[in-house]
C-alpha cells in the first residue's frame, strides 16, 4: 500500500509546482513515485516539461505521472460495469450502450478520480501516490465520499432491513436472485449492500496518516493564508490529517508560523528557470510520522470525544445529535460520528469550543 499525498490551498498558490517538487524529492531518495494530475489544460505539462499521458508514464527515475482523463476513466468503468452484467443477467441489456458515447455529469468527476486512485494503489507498484485536484475544496469533497457514503449505507441498510415492504419481499429475493443472477442473495445481503467493505477500507485509510495525508499551500497573501486555514479545517471535517504548511515564495515570519500552529511551517524559495533543486531542498521530510493534531479523538474511559476543527470559531460550528450518531457542521460540510458501543446511545452532557477543538462529553 502506497502513502498518499496531496497539497490543498487558494488556487494560485503554487499547488501543482510544490506537488511536483514533492514527486522529484521523494524518486530521487529511492521512493516508487506515481504523480497524479487533473488538469486538462497544458499547464501540466508545461511544469514538467514533457508531454503527460493518461497512461502512467516514465519521466525520471523512480517516478511515473498520468494525467487523469474522465471521459477516458468513465469509458473504461462502463466496460467494466458490461461485463458484470454479462456474467450476472442471461440477457444483458447494456451491450448497445458504448462508454465512448457517455457524458461526463457533474460531480462524476471525484468518484472517477477516488476510483482511479485506489486502482493504482491496489496495483502495488507504488510506495508514495502524489495527487495534484484541480480544486482543493474538490479535492475534500472527493477524499469525503467513503465517509459520505458508508453513512448512507449504514442508515439506509438499516432502514431497509427494517422496512415492510423488504420484509413482504424477503421470501422471494433469494430464488429470484439465484434465477435471474444466477447467485444466491438474501434481503439481509441486499439491505447491507456489496459495498461497505470498500468504504471501510477507504474511511480507514484517509483517518491514518500513514496512509493518507496532506501539507498546505499559502503565500503571504491574506487571502491566500485565511482560504489555507479555511481548507485545513475542512480536512478536519472529513477525517484527513494535515501534516504540516508550505509558505510558498515567503519567509516564514512569527505571525505567520503563529497562524498555523500547532502545525510545521516550511519556507519555500521561488523556482527560477528550470532549477528545482532549491525548492527540493526546501521541503520537510515528507514520509517522516506526523506530530500533528489527529482530527478526531475518541478517548471512551473518559466518556469524551474531541474533534480538531482549526480554520472555525465557535459561531462557525454546529453539534446536534440525532439517534446513535453525532453531526458537527462547521463550514459548508457536515460530518458524521459514529459512536463505539459503550457511548452509543448515551445523551451528550456537555460541550465546549477551546483551542480549536469541540470537546463533547457523554
Amino acid at each position: 500500500m502506497a502513502l498518499i499525498l496531496t497539497f490543498l490551498g487558494k488556487g494560485g498558490t503554487g499547488r501543482t509546482t510544490l506537488a511536483i517538487a514533492a514527486a522529484k524529492k521523494l524518486a530521487g531518495l529511492g521512493s516508487q513515485v506515481l504523480l497524479i494530475g487533473q488538469d486538462p489544460s497544458p499547464a501540466f505539462s508545461m511544469l514538467l516539461g514533457t508531454p503527460v499521458d493518461s497512461s502512467p508514464t516514465d519521466i525520471a527515475p523512480n517516478l511515473k505521472v498520468v494525467n487523469l482523463n474522465s471521459t477516458a476513466l468513465i469509458a473504461q468503468g462502463w466496460e467494466d460495469v458490461k461485463e458484470l452484467e454479462s456474467k450476472y443477467l442471461r440477457s444483458p441489456t447494456l451491450k448497445n450502450v458504448y462508454g465512448q458515447e457517455l457524458g461526463i455529469l457533474p460531480g462524476m468527476d471525484s468518484g472517477l478520480a477516488l476510483n482511479a486512485i485506489r486502482e493504482y494503489d491496489k496495483s502495488g507498484k507504488y510506495e508514495v501516490i502524489i495527487y495534484d485536484g484541480d480544486s482543493s475544496l474538490t479535492t475534500l469533497r472527493m477524499l469525503g465520499i467513503p465517509e459520505i457514503s458508508s453513512w448512507y449505507a449504514r442508515r439506509f441498510s438499516q432502514v431497509l432491513g427494517e422496512s415492510d415492504v423488504v420484509k413482504a419481499l424477503s421470501p422471494f429475493i433469494q430464488p429470484i436472485t439465484s434465477t435471474i443472477l444466477n447467485v444466491s442473495w438474501s434481503a439481509d445481503d441486499l439491505s447491507q449492500g456489496t459495498t461497505n467493505d470498500i468504504l471501510s477500507q477507504g474511511k480507514a485509510a484517509i483517518a491514518n496518516p500513514k496512509r493518507l495525508a496532506a501539507y498546505l499551500v499559502t503565500t503571504d497573501d491574506k487571502v491566500a493564508i485565511a482560504q489555507a486555514k479555511y481548507i485545513w479545517g475542512g480536512a478536519q471535517q472529513i477525517g484527513l490529517t494535515v501534516k504540516g504548511v508550505l509558505l510558498n515564495k515567503t519567509q516564514a515570519t512569527d505571525t505567520l508560523t503563529q497562524e498555523f500552529a500547532p502545525l510545521g511551517v516550511s519556507a519555500i524559495p521561488q523556482r527560477t528557470g528550470d532549477d528545482w533543486q532549491p525548492l527540493l531542498d526546501a521541503l520537510p521530510d515528507l514520509l517522516a510520522d506526523t506530530q500533528a493534531p489527529l482530527p478526531l479523538t475518541i478517548d471512551v474511559a473518559a466518556r469524551q470525544i474531541q474533534i480538531f476543527l482549526p480554520g472555525f470559531d465557535k459561531k462557525q460550528v454546529k453539534l446536534t445529535q440525532y439517534g446513535p450518531e453525532l453531526t458537527i457542521e462547521a463550514g459548508d460540510q457536515r460530518r458524521n460520528i459514529e459512536l463505539p458501543p459503550p457511548l452509543a446511545g448515551q445523551s451528550v452532557k456537555g460541550a465546549k469550543f477551546q483551542n480549536h477543538y469541540l470537546i463533547v462529553s457523554f
